[in-house]
This record gives C-alpha cells, structure tokens and sequence, in this order.
C-alpha cells in the first residue's frame, strides 16, 4: 500500500470541501481552489478527513494513489495557510519595485523587466532585493517565482543573479592568471 496515498488528510475548521464525482473544490480563508482528479481514484470524506483509495494494485494505480492524495494535502494547506517562495536578487544595481500589483525589476537589462502577477498569487517586497511571492496554489507560487529566477539565473563566476531564499550558488574559479 503507498505510505503516502493512505494516509487521511485532516480538514481544519472554516475549511469546506466539496466532492463531486473526480472534481474536487476546496474552500477556506485564503481562497478557493478546484481539481479534476483522475475518474479511477475513489475519494471519500469521512468525520473531517479526506481519504483517497485506489481501485487496484496496479504500478498505474499505485502512482496516481499518492499524487492525488499529495495534491489534496497540498490544496487543503494552501486555502487555510498558503504557500510563498522567497527570492533574492544579488547584483550592483539589480533591485525590484512594487507597481501596484505587479513587480518591475532591473536586472542589468538595457530595460526594465515587468512581471505581472496572475490571478491568486501576490508579490510582496521586503526590501527592494527580496521578492516573496505568495498565493493559495502551490504549483502557481512555484511557477512564478521559477519563471522570475530565470530572467536572470545566478551566475557562476560572479554570483549576481536572483536566486532562491538560502539557495547556494556554486562559484567557479575566473581565468587564471600567469
């Protein structure tokens, strides 16, 4: 049996799940969220707790067990607390500012580089290095903050870049001199 499909997913209180067939909605204080699951995966909600079962002991079965189970934990954590990535820019002249709800960063570019935020997620900034993105999707928040770390990734030799809160950078030697 998958360790992680048959464990029970506990529902806190102010959370409300509905389940309608291979559809699920997940509503709490931070947002509403809704997946369709895989129509041979059986959930059930039972005394304020999710339970996923599988119909079969197939290698098929058994992976698609502990994904959904994963992606319901993860919905039901990120309606009641919320998901955020931290991200850090380290460069002379790199720095990011807030233009309402989206970010526009200068990155060494001959231009400054806008990042709107999509529905659900929200930019924070802690200091005009330091970007926290935050929202209810999991899978969003990551997405974002990725796509953000890839306008500039760390580079190498110098270390300038924007990279991920407590990310280590390997740095390479520069050219050798004789």
């Amino acid at each position: 049996m998958s360790r992680i499909g048959r464990m029970p997913i506990p529902v806190p209180e102010g959370t409300e799940v509905r389940i309608e067939g291979n559809r699920v909605t997940v509503k709490g204080p931070k947002g509403e969220l809704t997946q369709e699951f895989h129509p041979d995966m059986i959930i059930e909600m039972e005394e304020g707790t999710i339970r996923v079962k599988r119909p079969s002991d197939s290698k098929f079965h058994k992976s698609l067990h502990g994904l959904t189970r994963s992606l319901l934990a993860n919905m039901v954590e990120g309606v009641t607390k919320g998901f955020e990535k931290n991200l850090e820019i380290h460069g002379v002249g790199y720095r990011a500012v807030a233009k309402g709800p989206d970010i526009e960063l200068s990155l060494g570019f001959s231009h400054p580089v806008l990042v709107k935020a999509p529905e659900g997620v929200e930019f924070e900034l802690v200091t005009p290095t330091r970007i926290r993105v935050k929202g209810a999707d999991k899978q969003k928040v990551g997405e974002i903050a990725a796509k953000i770390r890839a306008l500039r990734k760390p580079d190498p030799y110098k270390g300038k870049g924007i990279r991920y809160a407590g990310e280590q950078i390997r740095r390479k030697a520069g050219k050798a001199l004789k």
